[in-house]
């Protein structure tokens, strides 16, 4: 057993983890780094060594100050660290600089999160959804790269002659930039087919209430959606374990149209491509009757974590859906104070545990409550040598009572605003008069 542990450490790529923060952020520290390392485990590096700089405004062409990247050097060198991992965005020439000045590949915090997504993906959808997202990072670095391949071939040195890359390198990249401008955009026309698929897929189910779980990654969104469903989704303690929409009908006593979809973690400054490249699968989210924004009680920055989902929900034009805030993990909650405090604070607020079912049946009650403002008491008459409209009726309808005049069925039902318009429409149902619904 200590064999494959020492093993499955070795395996991990050691790396320098570099935090950075304003001073007035030295409060959020700690939990930037736990989530850091986290990250990092995800992607398989286990930092070596870390070190964190607090600064009123980044330094130009390095980010950071020359003293620092300094100690970042020396770090890497007693460590023999592979990489150094920043937890911000890096321009192409910082990132460049630092490479330079350090003697190592530089990872910023958009890369880290490119190469997690590129771990995690499962599905056709999600594979080219993820390496779209990483060439348009990556066009814009081409000449980083290329920089270190003459460094190589250079036996070492800098490769750079007089400041430039040599001729080959120079033509090397723009034949790398066209193709990766021609690889964009045959996958922008691939995902373009696929989004154009799923918004018919998701339109096609018209017919039923469709609630999103949305939140900060590792919240707990695919437990809930186990100990609420039976769709059995992968759930692991362990940051984008879900990277694909799965659904499942989610029963509700008398409704019975109502489907559920888990949906891809948020995180905080997730990457702008990211967004734009999953927005396919991010279509569950904006065209759901309700979101369950599900929020981790247990961790200290649970205001930080709603406001990154919340300006996630706004990059996708989602804002506007109705959301009821699902408090999880209460079994393990970080204060009992805040926790109340933010209850307070929404309209909509219930608190729960995915793992032992506290707060369970209660969730069920709002989304019932939710699910009846959207329907409505009629009744109708139509043949009963109409099997297919009499199915139709019973998919799309809860039917309170029935009763049979002649070769005729007269049923009061319930049934939301969509399939109402469509009986309505229908020339062989006739929707009696309100008054004889009472």
């Amino acid at each position: 057993m200590k064999d494959k542990t020492k093993a499955t450490f070795q395996a991990l790529m050691p790396v320098v983890l570099m935090l950075t923060s304003a001073p007035e952020e030295r409060e959020l520290e700690r939990e930037r780094e736990i989530e850091m390392r986290s990250l990092l485990d995800t992607a398989a590096r286990s930092p070596v060594a870390t070190l964190a700089q607090h600064l009123q405004k980044p330094t130009p062409g390095t980010y950071i100050g020359s003293g620092k990247v300094g100690e970042l050097a020396a770090l890497v060198k007693t460590h023999v660290a592979q990489q150094v991992v920043f937890d911000v965005r890096l321009s192409p020439r910082q990132q460049r600089n630092l490479e330079e000045e350090i003697g190592c590949t530089v990872l910023d915090y958009d890369e880290l999160i490119l190469d997690i997504f590129a771990r995690n993906a499962r599905t056709h959808q999600a594979m080219l959804a993820v390496e779209l997202a990483r060439l348009d990072y990556t066009k814009s670095r081409l000449r980083r790269m290329w920089t270190h391949l003459d460094r190589q071939t250079a036996g070492g040195g800098s490769g750079m002659g007089s400041g430039g890359l040599t001729g080959t390198g120079e033509k090397q990249i723009e034949m790398d930039r066209r193709q990766v401008r021609k690889r964009i955009q045959d996958l922008k026309t691939r995902l373009l087919e696929i989004d154009a698929r799923k918004d018919r897929a998701v339109a096609s189910r018209g017919e039923c209430f469709n609630i999103a779980l949305v939140g900060y990654t590792n919240a707990g969104k695919s437990s809930l959606m186990n100990a609420l469903t039976s769709a059995g989704v992968l759930a692991e303690d362990r940051l984008f374990a879900t990277l694909d929409t799965r659904t499942a009908r989610l029963p509700l006593d008398r409704f019975s149209n109502v489907v559920m979809s888990d949906t891809v973690g948020f995180i905080r400054d997730l990457p702008p491509t990211l967004i734009a490249s999953f927005h396919a699968t991010l279509a569950e989210v904006r065209e759901a009757d309700l979101l369950l924004h599900v929020v981790d009680a247990s961790s200290s920055v649970m205001e930080e974590q709603i406001d990154a989902v919340e300006a996630v929900l706004k990059a996708i034009g989602a804002n506007e859906v109705p959301v009821v805030m699902v408090f999880n993990k209460i079994d393990r909650v970080y204060s009992k104070t805040i926790l109340l405090a933010f209850r307070r604070r929404y309209k909509q607020a219930v608190s729960v545990s995915a793992t032992n079912g506290d707060g369970l049946d209660l969730l069920r009650e709002i989304i019932k409550t939710v699910v009846a403002k959207r329907v409505k008491q009629v009744r109708i008459r139509f043949s009963v040598l109409d099997g297919a409209l009499d199915s139709f009726i019973r998919a799309r309808a809860h039917v309170m009572s029935e009763e049979y005049q002649d070769d005729h069925a007269v049923l009061s039902i319930e049934v939301d605003d969509r399939a109402l318009e469509e009986l309505q429409a229908n020339p062989k149902v006739e929707v009696l008069p309100q008054a004889a619904a009472r």
